[in-house]
């Protein structure tokens, strides 16, 4: 079975849940590379709404990549879930830049 990664992270003012079999530093600084994301595509009579709109907006992506200050967690799991964006941040992220330059 391949490996399969919950990654939590702050986009927009919303907490983002996805499912992805692909996460790395990136090459570019400071920055999680995620690719080959995963969604729930059982047949369902009852259909998620924040699930469908992360398929849309992820439709066609390939990978994207997130400032590492924006990510709140990753879990490598053995189950997938469903993909979720929740309203509001359970944390607020660090208000200062990761590295300051020196005078």
């Amino acid at each position: 079975m391949s490996q399969l990664y919950r990654v939590n992270f702050i986009c927009n003012g919303k907490t983002y849940e996805l499912y992805a079999k692909q996460v790395q530093q990136s090459g570019l600084f400071g920055f999680i590379e995620i690719s080959e994301f995963v969604f729930n595509s059982r047949a369902q009579v009852v259909v998620d709404p924040s699930e469908e709109k992360l398929k849309t907006e992820f439709a066609g992506v390939e990978r994207t990549y997130l400032p590492m200050h924006n990510i709140l967690r990753i879990d490598q799991v053995d189950k997938l879930g469903t993909a979720k964006i929740h309203d509001g941040p359970s944390v607020m992220p660090f208000p200062s830049p990761l590295y300051t330059s020196k005078p």
